[in-house]
């Protein structure tokens, strides 16, 4: 974060500034994402009365005045993201249509299988978890990240009562899982 401020200060481009704002914007939640025993903590979960508030200010003015150069980029967008989550009050309250909107356009812009896998997780909340699961149709030729693409899918399954498909698409999960705290958070 130090050296993108600096940078930023020295070059205020758009993207700069998304990227910035990005980081802070992830960072003012850092303290919510593990537990007291170390587990990962899903965003929905999190306490956020331990979210950095100021960071999340600055960041949101930040990713204002990147936008307002309409010369708009993929940490923009990731940005945008990022503080409609940061600005819920609580989970119930995530703007998930808007969500979907930046991730179609992220999306439109990078062709990222990551992009698609996220987006799924939007189009549930906005359409269900039918849809959710609908929309990552075909999209195993392009992943190779395939622990989050079960771990994606189990959710979706659970949030549609399939909850014996839920857990053997998260026991999968854990098991092509490429570090022990997505592994044990899978598993639990």
């Amino acid at each position: 974060i130090r050296l993108t401020r600096l940078l930023h200060a020295a070059h205020p481009d758009a993207e700069v500034g998304g990227l910035l704002a990005l980081m802070l914007l992830h960072h003012a939640r850092r303290d919510a994402r593990v537990d007291s025993h170390g587990m990962l903590v899903p965003l929905d979960q999190q306490d956020r009365t331990t979210w950095d508030r100021a960071m999340i200010v600055e960041g949101v003015e930040i990713l204002q005045a990147a936008l307002a150069q309409e010369r708009r980029g993929e940490y923009q967008v990731q940005a945008a993201i990022a503080a409609l989550h940061d600005d819920a009050a609580s989970a119930a309250e995530t703007d998930w249509s808007q969500i979907l909107e930046w991730y179609d356009e992220l999306l439109l812009g990078t062709h990222n299988p990551l992009v698609e896998l996220s987006r799924a997780v939007a189009v549930g909340e906005v359409d269900g978890p039918l849809a959710g699961l609908t929309a990552l149709n075909g999209i195993e030729e392009r992943l190779t990240d395939y622990h989050r693409l079960h771990a994606v899918r189990a959710h979706l399954h659970e949030r549609a009562g399939n909850h014996s498909e839920s857990a053997d698409l998260f026991t999968k999960g854990a098991d092509s899982a490429t570090n022990v705290a997505e592994r044990d958070h899978l598993l639990t």
